[in-house]
Protein backbone atom coordinates (compact mmCIF):
# COMPACT_ATOMS: atom_id res chain seq x y z
CA UNK A 1 0.00 0.00 0.00
CA UNK A 2 1.25 3.46 -0.80
CA UNK A 3 2.04 5.81 2.21
CA UNK A 4 -1.24 8.44 2.49
CA UNK A 5 -3.43 6.17 0.36
CA UNK A 6 -6.62 4.84 2.72
CA UNK A 7 -9.10 1.95 1.93
CA UNK A 8 -11.73 0.27 3.63
CA UNK A 9 -10.74 -3.06 4.56
CA UNK A 10 -12.60 -5.92 1.94
CA UNK A 11 -14.86 -8.57 4.19
CA UNK A 12 -15.99 -10.00 1.48
CA UNK A 13 -14.81 -13.66 2.05
CA UNK A 14 -15.53 -13.15 6.23
CA UNK A 15 -18.70 -15.55 7.47
CA UNK A 16 -21.64 -13.19 9.09
CA UNK A 17 -21.89 -14.12 12.50
CA UNK A 18 -23.51 -12.83 15.99
CA UNK A 19 -21.60 -10.52 17.03
CA UNK A 20 -21.79 -7.53 20.26
CA UNK A 21 -20.39 -5.02 21.83
CA UNK A 22 -20.01 -3.46 25.10
CA UNK A 23 -18.77 0.42 25.78
CA UNK A 24 -18.21 2.39 28.65
CA UNK A 25 -17.79 6.32 29.15
CA UNK A 26 -18.21 9.06 31.73
CA UNK A 27 -18.98 12.23 32.23
CA UNK A 28 -17.43 14.41 35.55
CA UNK A 29 -19.59 17.28 37.03
CA UNK A 30 -20.51 18.94 39.79
CA UNK A 31 -22.54 17.22 42.48
CA UNK A 32 -25.66 20.46 41.48
CA UNK A 33 -25.50 19.42 38.38
CA UNK A 34 -25.69 15.67 39.17
CA UNK A 35 -28.69 16.86 41.69
CA UNK A 36 -30.64 18.58 39.02
CA UNK A 37 -30.34 15.84 36.37
CA UNK A 38 -31.28 13.63 39.26
CA UNK A 39 -34.41 15.59 39.59
CA UNK A 40 -35.22 16.77 36.22
CA UNK A 41 -34.73 20.02 36.92
CA UNK A 42 -32.39 21.60 33.71
CA UNK A 43 -33.96 23.84 31.35
CA UNK A 44 -33.09 21.48 28.02
CA UNK A 45 -35.99 18.83 30.08
CA UNK A 46 -35.26 15.33 30.43
CA UNK A 47 -31.19 14.95 30.12
CA UNK A 48 -30.98 11.13 29.81
CA UNK A 49 -33.98 10.36 27.45
CA UNK A 50 -32.41 12.81 24.93
CA UNK A 51 -28.79 11.06 25.52
CA UNK A 52 -30.23 7.96 25.20
CA UNK A 53 -31.84 8.69 22.01
CA UNK A 54 -28.97 10.42 21.05
CA UNK A 55 -27.13 8.06 21.42
CA UNK A 56 -28.95 5.19 19.90
CA UNK A 57 -29.51 7.01 16.53
CA UNK A 58 -25.88 7.72 16.63
CA UNK A 59 -24.77 4.37 17.08
CA UNK A 60 -27.29 3.33 13.78
CA UNK A 61 -24.74 6.17 12.08
CA UNK A 62 -21.74 5.30 12.35
CA UNK A 63 -20.48 4.30 9.24
CA UNK A 64 -21.45 8.12 8.15
CA UNK A 65 -19.46 9.43 10.91
CA UNK A 66 -16.18 7.53 10.97
CA UNK A 67 -15.04 7.58 6.89
CA UNK A 68 -13.55 3.88 7.37
CA UNK A 69 -16.52 1.82 8.87
CA UNK A 70 -18.42 -0.24 7.09
CA UNK A 71 -22.31 0.21 6.93
CA UNK A 72 -23.48 -2.33 9.97
CA UNK A 73 -27.40 -3.95 10.40
CA UNK A 74 -27.92 -3.78 14.18
CA UNK A 75 -30.18 -5.68 15.40
CA UNK A 76 -30.13 -3.44 19.61
CA UNK A 77 -28.41 -0.92 20.60
CA UNK A 78 -29.06 0.29 23.92
CA UNK A 79 -27.62 2.74 25.93
CA UNK A 80 -28.06 2.56 29.69
CA UNK A 81 -26.94 5.21 32.83
CA UNK A 82 -25.65 5.05 35.96
CA UNK A 83 -25.60 8.15 38.23
CA UNK A 84 -23.00 8.42 40.49
CA UNK A 85 -23.00 8.76 44.38
CA UNK A 86 -22.58 12.27 45.37
CA UNK A 87 -20.23 11.02 48.22
CA UNK A 88 -17.65 9.25 45.65
CA UNK A 89 -14.30 10.06 43.92
CA UNK A 90 -16.42 10.45 41.14
CA UNK A 91 -19.94 12.46 40.37
CA UNK A 92 -21.35 12.05 37.26
CA UNK A 93 -22.83 10.00 34.90
CA UNK A 94 -21.81 7.02 33.87
CA UNK A 95 -22.59 5.52 30.17
CA UNK A 96 -22.88 2.24 28.74
CA UNK A 97 -23.82 1.40 25.17
CA UNK A 98 -24.42 -2.40 23.76
CA UNK A 99 -24.56 -2.60 20.48
CA UNK A 100 -25.53 -6.23 18.57
CA UNK A 101 -26.13 -7.28 15.20
CA UNK A 102 -24.84 -10.42 12.57
CA UNK A 103 -22.35 -9.04 10.28
CA UNK A 104 -19.40 -9.57 9.09
CA UNK A 105 -17.39 -7.20 11.14
CA UNK A 106 -17.83 -6.24 14.59
CA UNK A 107 -19.86 -3.59 16.77
CA UNK A 108 -17.14 -1.95 18.28
CA UNK A 109 -17.67 1.30 16.72
CA UNK A 110 -21.25 1.69 16.96
CA UNK A 111 -20.76 0.98 20.75
CA UNK A 112 -18.23 3.35 21.14
CA UNK A 113 -19.79 5.99 19.12
CA UNK A 114 -23.17 5.51 21.45
CA UNK A 115 -20.98 6.11 24.51
CA UNK A 116 -19.55 9.42 22.96
CA UNK A 117 -22.93 10.95 21.16
CA UNK A 118 -24.30 9.96 24.65
CA UNK A 119 -22.36 12.14 26.46
CA UNK A 120 -21.50 14.71 23.97
CA UNK A 121 -25.24 15.27 24.50
CA UNK A 122 -25.33 15.20 28.37
CA UNK A 123 -22.62 18.30 28.61
CA UNK A 124 -24.70 20.02 25.90
CA UNK A 125 -27.78 19.91 27.96
CA UNK A 126 -26.11 20.64 31.24
CA UNK A 127 -23.40 23.07 29.78
CA UNK A 128 -26.00 26.06 31.02
CA UNK A 129 -25.33 25.49 34.39
CA UNK A 130 -21.52 23.86 34.48
CA UNK A 131 -19.24 24.36 31.36
CA UNK A 132 -16.41 22.50 33.94
CA UNK A 133 -17.98 19.09 33.24
CA UNK A 134 -15.15 16.49 31.84
CA UNK A 135 -16.00 13.66 28.94
CA UNK A 136 -14.00 10.49 29.21
CA UNK A 137 -12.63 6.99 29.93
CA UNK A 138 -14.48 5.72 27.02
CA UNK A 139 -13.24 2.66 26.42
CA UNK A 140 -14.42 -0.73 24.68
CA UNK A 141 -15.31 -3.56 27.45
CA UNK A 142 -15.89 -6.54 25.77
CA UNK A 143 -16.86 -7.76 22.00
CA UNK A 144 -17.34 -11.23 21.16
CA UNK A 145 -18.03 -12.76 17.46
CA UNK A 146 -16.27 -13.28 14.33
CA UNK A 147 -12.95 -15.12 14.01
CA UNK A 148 -11.12 -13.77 16.84
CA UNK A 149 -13.85 -14.58 19.38
CA UNK A 150 -14.22 -12.67 22.44
CA UNK A 151 -12.60 -9.78 24.02
CA UNK A 152 -12.12 -8.69 27.45
CA UNK A 153 -9.51 -5.93 29.10
CA UNK A 154 -6.76 -7.43 30.21
CA UNK A 155 -6.80 -10.65 28.17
Amino acid sequence: MELGRIHMVDVTQKRDTERQAVARGKVQMKPSTLELIRKGELEKGDVLAVAQTAGIMAAKETHHLIPLCHPLQTTQIAVEFRLSETDSDFVGVEITANAKGIGKTGFEMEALVAVAVSALTIYDMCKAVDTGMTIGEIRLMRKSGGKSGAYLPGR
